[in-house]
């Protein structure tokens, strides 16, 4: 069979993000509502923390094991925004900044105390993916960004106007990192269209995109049960 056009993939890959992304889990939905407690958001915040240590690492794997140069020239800015450089914190910094907002101590989000197991789990099933599957799926598995700016922006909205005890500069996180993404996802998609050529590889690469929305949604779903059970 012949392989998607240019246009044909990326629609069967906004197709997963419409259909598979978090922005529709009900946690969120109550977050965006206004409906959860301190305790709950405290919840949501540390465990989330995990995940975003663990990006950098998962970046670090795909840049191991990437051979291409151009590639990796790009990619490697996708650890420096998390991890900081200079005068920039970076976003796990940011983080951190978000954890005091809302009421956490250091030693709250970087002990891992509040951790849930399977929000452990998923995030170390997400690293070990990147880790073991050819680097492009990696890559493609990433697009969940073509996403994330506009959910990001919901959630900044929702917690300025009904969590009014979470100090405004805490939610730095939330106002920088949408051009990131916005910049991340257009890079991450035009290697995928460059590197996906047979039907094989870009069904691969639409495969890898949807197991990263179940890694996304089965964080959400631990923390919804937690929170809620």
């Amino acid at each position: 069979m012949q392989p998607w056009s240019r246009h044909e993939l990326t629609e069967q890959l906004r197709q997963v993000g419409q259909q598979r992304y978090h922005d529709q889990h009900p946690f969120h939905l109550r977050m965006c509502a206004g409906e959860l407690t301190r305790e709950q958001v405290q919840c949501w915040v540390a465990n989330r923390f995990y995940y975003q240590t663990s990006i950098p690492i998962k970046d670090a794997l795909l840049l191991s094991r990437c051979p291409v140069r151009e590639v990796r020239r790009h990619w490697i800015q996708r650890i420096i925004d998390h991890d900081g450089s200079g005068d920039d914190p970076g976003g796990i910094e940011k983080w951190l900044r978000l954890g005091e907002g809302v009421g956490l101590s250091l030693d709250d989000l970087e002990s891992e105390r509040l951790l849930l197991p399977a929000v452990r789990f998923s995030v170390d099933a997400y690293v070990n993916f990147v880790g073991t599957r050819p680097w492009i799926e990696g890559v493609a598995s990433s697009l969940t960004e073509l996403f994330s700016p506009q959910l990001m922006k919901n959630r900044l909205a929702a917690l300025e106007a009904h969590y009014p005890w979470i100090d405004l500069e805490a939610l730095i996180y939330f106002r920088s990192r949408p051009p990131q993404a916005a910049r991340d996802s257009d890079n991450a998609l035009a290697t995928v269209h460059q590197y996906c050529k047979t039907l094989a590889e870009q069904k691969q690469a639409v495969a890898a995109l949807d197991f990263k929305c179940d890694v996304l949604w089965a964080q959400l779903d631990a923390i919804h049960h937690h929170c809620f059970q």
